[in-house]
């Protein structure tokens, strides 16, 4: 699935949010939530709804945590499923 054309972008979610204070501005980080929809959107140049299906893919994948705060969901990842997966891969899966 992450080989899709779109592959990439949903690379790039992964990396913005291993260091998310870095890569969005102080204003849209939670820490104890995450990044919202919004921040990802506005960072990839795509609408929220775009933005939206590549977290929500991600997040059904087990690597991103969804967290709903009042109106707006934060995503941050998951670093426990990220390494399981990762040794699928080194396995050869």
């Amino acid at each position: 699935m992450l080989r899709t054309p779109a592959g990439q972008r949903r690379l790039d979610i992964l990396e913005w949010l291993r260091e998310p204070a870095v890569h969005f501005p102080a204003h849209r980080v939670v820490p104890e939530a995450g990044v919202s929809t919004e921040a990802v959107a506005a960072k990839l140049g795509v609408s929220r709804q775009v933005a939206d299906t590549h977290l929500e893919l991600l997040t059904s994948l087990g690597l991103l945590r969804a967290r709903r705060v009042r109106r707006r969901t934060y995503y941050r990842r998951d670093e426990v499923r990220i390494a399981e997966v990762a040794r699928m891969f080194e396995k050869g899966w």
